[in-house]
Order: structure tokens, then sequence, then C-alpha cells
């Protein structure tokens, strides 16, 4: 344990001295900025007000932007040492391979979840300061949602970074898996169904088998808990998992959705280096 958390603290110093680490937490910071001084906080929209008004598209922003930071800067973890020619010299040194492995992807956790949440804290700051309500429940819920799709979307990052032979190769790749994941939202599901007269119980599976289609529905959720912005699938999903059940799945579906993409990583990168 004590080489893990070596391995993650090195990895976060390496993280905040980059020049992604600035732009990444400039984005998140001028995009609530944004947000907070166009007057969305005083607007209602479909019955949504205040914070509430904030957090939705606070939330959307991020399940568009999030996962490709996530991707396009964790890949090079592996494949950018591999090329780098330090991944031997790394590997020398007197740190087990799952203490180095996992270290890098729980520093790599907390670098970019970081910035998401305090930019969401300084938007309870500032609805506090303001005299706004505080939806907590929601803030907290979607702050575990965010965590959730940090994660799926980090341990897809390092598996990607442990296939690749190189970065440019593995930035590729990880570009084509957000483009496919975005491909598979519900507006193409719909438009395939439609043209295939297939059953709804199948696009719905295969929706939900999307981790960002999973977060959005799930964010949704819980500003809107009869899902009316979906149509129809709606009822497919509330008589198959019902409220409270979706919100357990939209948090835990993509968790264990990187834990194994991750492990499957960490399968092939103990593999690679051993054999």
């Amino acid at each position: 344990m004590r080489n893990l958390w070596l391995t993650a603290g090195l990895d976060i110093t390496e993280s905040l001295r980059a020049r992604w680490f600035l732009v990444y937490t400039l984005v998140f910071g001028l995009v609530m900025v944004l947000l907070l001084v166009s007057g969305l906080t005083e607007s209602r929209v479909m019955g949504f007000t205040g914070l509430s008004r904030t957090l939705i598209t606070y939330i959307q922003i991020c399940m568009a932007i999030l996962p490709i930071f996530i991707l396009i800067t964790t890949v090079r973890s592996v494949a950018g040492d591999r090329e780098a020619g330090v991944l031997e010299y790394l590997l020398s040194l007197p740190v087990p391979l799952a203490a180095w492995y996992w270290g890098k992807l729980l520093g790599r956790f907390v670098v970019v979840f970081v910035p998401v949440v305090l930019a969401m804290l300084a938007a309870i700051l500032w609805a506090l300061a303001q005299g706004f309500a505080v939806p907590w429940f929601e803030f907290l819920f979607n702050t575990a949602l965010l965590a959730a799709l940090a994660w799926c979307f980090l341990g897809i990052g390092m598996l990607i970074s442990t296939f690749a032979r190189s970065p440019d190769v593995a930035q590729g790749m990880a570009f084509t898996v957000w483009l496919a994941l975005l491909l598979f939202l519900d507006l193409i599901l719909l438009g395939a169904m439609v043209r295939e007269q297939m059953p709804h119980e199948a696009i719905v599976a295969i929706a939900l088998a999307n981790p960002m289609q999973v977060f959005r529905t799930a964010t949704m959720a819980i500003f809107d808990p009869q899902m009316v912005l979906l149509g129809p699938a709606a009822h497919v999903i509330l008589d198959a998992f019902g409220r409270f059940g979706f919100a357990v799945y939209g948090f835990v579906y993509p968790v264990i959705f990187g834990a194994v993409a991750a492990g499957i990583g960490y399968w092939n990168f103990r593999r690679g280096d051993l054999a």
C-alpha cells in the first residue's frame, strides 16, 4: 500500500506540472463562471430554476468534454513512458507492478476529478452568498455520478494505453472509442429503432450498455423523475429498474465498467512486460 500511495503521489505531482492540467482546470473553471455570470441561475426553464438549472447545464457539458479529456491524457500513461524509453527504468525500481499500475490510476483519478468538483463547490458557495437554495441531494448525487464517469474512462484509458505501442496510436484509439460512444447515444438508437423496427427492450439494452448514456440518463432522472425528456424509452427503463434502482445502476455500472477495463489493462501490462 505504501508503494501504491507513493506512485499515486508521484503521478499527481507530474500531472500538476503538465500544461494539460492547467488547461483542463481552466476549462471547467471558465465553464462554471460563464454559467453563473450569464444569468442562468435566475432563469426558469421547464420548471428548473436557481442552482438546479446551473447544475443541469454543467453536468451535460461535463458529459461532453470530461471523457475525451480523460482519454487523451490517460492513454499516454504507459504508451508515453514506453516511447520515451523510461518504462524499463521505472519497472526496475523496487516497486511491484500492481502498485505502479494502480497507483498511476489512483493518482490520475484525483487529478481529473478534483477540478470538476471544485468548480461545483464554487457554484455552491456563490449560491449561498446570493441567497439561493442549494439542492444538496442533487449536488451530492451528481458528484458521485461524475466520480463514476471519471473512473470509467480512466479505466478505458489505461486499457488503451497498455495495448497501444505509441502515444499517437493510443490517442487515435481513444478518439475512436469516444466517437463510437457518442454515436450510440439515444438519438442514434431511436433512429435505428424506427428504421429496423427493433424491439424497444433491445434498443434500451444497447443504450444502457453505453456508460455515457447511463450517466446522461441518471443525471436526467434526478431532476426529471418521470424521465419525460426520454419519451417512450422512459417506460421501459422505469419498469425494469424503478427510479431508485436506476439511480444505483447509474453509479455502479460505470464503476464496474471502468474497473473491468483497468483490470484487463493490468493483465495485458503484466503479461506483456513479464513474458
